[in-house]
């Protein structure tokens, strides 16, 4: 039961974190927190390590969808060492965001799937699996023509 109520409130403090509350990163992110992830700018998060960076991750999503809420769907799902969610962002476009050609306020909607390894109470290491190829789809990003 421990073990269920200490990952019950890492997993509130994360969903608070992606909910634009970035208190808590001190207090559940790890300083050497690592992220394994498709990222925007084709990299694959490896540059991203602390609570710090985490939290200027999801500021920078934040900036061009600001009323965005990420709620969870299944889970959380224990094993080990290890968390798993699957959630759902719904919120609208800002505008903003380089390069997207909808309006501001078209609606956006995508979902995703988090594995998270907890050390020492708290997340150490994070693995993202998100659909966005559908937020770039709403926000007009358009395929490159052959």
């Amino acid at each position: 039961m421990v073990m269920e109520n200490t990952t019950q409130h890492l997993v509130n403090e994360w969903l608070a974190i992606w909910n634009g509350e970035y208190s808590p990163a001190q207090r559940v992110i790890s300083a050497d927190f690592s992220v394994h992830a498709a990222m925007l700018d084709g990299g694959d998060g490896s540059a991203l390590h602390g609570p710090d960076a985490l939290v200027e991750w999801v500021a920078q999503l934040r900036a061009v969808c600001t009323d965005l809420v990420f709620t969870i769907e299944v889970g959380p799902i224990t094993a080990d060492r290890h968390v798993a969610l699957r959630w759902v962002a719904t919120g609208a476009y800002a505008g903003g965001f380089p390069g997207a050609t909808a309006a501001a306020g078209t609606p956006i909607h995508f979902t995703g799937t988090d594995i998270l390894r907890v050390e020492d109470g708290q997340f150490a290491e994070y693995w993202l699996n998100s659909d966005v190829h559908v937020l770039l789809a709403q926000l007009g990003f358009l395929a490159p023509q052959p």
